[in-house]
């Protein structure tokens, strides 16, 4: 009796359990890239060719709605391979909790300033390997995100204006806890689809806080789009100002051609300063599988004297092929 009564309540756990299990839908995403790159550069051990993963996960995403009506979304992101070829673990987990008051999202996951931002790059579907290492300088007119814990707040949409604020906190002991938040405000002009969006960051330190901002412009007629941006980064010893614009054009026979430049200048350190302009093409093989070709063009100046670290300068051309796997 006791063995069956252990069984039933075990169906009836395992019966539960199903039942609930189909009430949330799940979906799993995955994506990879293979690049192949040949770089002519001033600094030896930078010249010659490489080959590399690209950007390469695996999203699984859980998603239920409550009684109440509330939308549940669990995601997790799975970083498959570092470009080095070494496994990752889960980079990025959160909850989402959406409803009549906007999106509350709990976690590991992006600063809620990443869905605002727009800068010269946003056009580009794949940024050349990072044009100098060494260099301590704006290499785009974007802002960097973390996937620290945190928690975010998206209000819902007024119109053409959406908006939200997140808050990382580092700890116990305190001193780098970011506050990040961003707008994005979107009409339509002349029969041109316009999107203006700024983001901002800030992070505590000891000395002087980590201030980052971007404020880009997107214009979009028919096939043919542009964007304006510029940005602005200060810390201990850095006042960075960037600016950058980018066109990109949808052709007829299934490719996107693109342009960019971008120019970066730290006025605490006398003659540095960083300039790239490239060229792209992307073109769609089958569905899911595109290749994309960039021509890099990059200068860096500085005066080792008048800088806090040891940067080299350096110039030259990164010529790399992607190709991109969607699944």
């Amino acid at each position: 009796m006791r063995k069956l009564l252990l069984g039933t309540t075990a169906l009836a756990a395992a019966v539960t359990l199903s039942t609930n299990a189909a009430l949330a839908d799940v979906s799993i995403a995955g994506s990879y890239e293979f690049k192949y790159a040949s770089r002519s550069s001033q600094n030896a051990s930078l010249d010659g060719t490489t080959m590399s993963h690209g950007d390469t996960d695996m999203v699984i995403t859980f998603s239920n709605k409550t009684d109440s009506g509330l939308d549940l979304s669990f995601r997790y992101d799975i970083g498959a391979v570092a470009s080095d070829g070494a496994a990752l673990t889960g980079d990025e987990q959160s909850l989402s909790i959406s409803g009549g008051f906007g999106k509350i999202v709990l976690g590991t996951d992006d600063d809620a300033s990443d869905s605002y931002g727009i800068d010269e790059m946003d056009l580009i579907a794949e940024e050349p390997t990072s044009s100098h290492t060494s260099a301590s300088i704006g290499q785009n007119s974007g802002i960097g995100s973390s996937d620290a814990m945190k928690v975010a707040y998206h209000l819902p949409a007024m119109g053409g204006l959406t908006t939200g604020i997140s808050f990382a906190d580092s700890g116990a002991a305190g001193g780098s806890d970011k506050t990040a938040y961003g707008f994005k405000y979107g009409m339509d002009a002349a029969g041109a689809s316009i999107t203006l969006g700024y983001r901002a960051t800030s992070t505590e330190a000891a000395t002087k806080d980590t201030d980052e901002s971007n404020m880009g412009l997107k214009i979009v007629s028919g096939d043919i789009s542009m964007i304006l941006s510029s940005g602005k980064f200060e810390a201990v010893d850095e006042d960075r100002d960037n600016s950058g614009a980018s066109i990109s054009y949808k052709m007829p026979n299934g490719m996107t051609i693109g342009a960019y430049t971008f120019k970066s200048e730290d006025d605490l350190d006398a003659g540095e300063e960083y300039t790239r302009s490239g060229a792209e093409v992307q073109y769609t093989i089958a569905s899911g599988l595109t290749a994309v070709i960039n021509v890099d063009d990059y200068d860096y100046k500085v005066d080792a004297t008048t800088h806090e670290g040891t940067p080299v300068a350096d110039s030259g051309t990164i010529t790399q092929l992607t190709l991109k796997a969607s699944f």
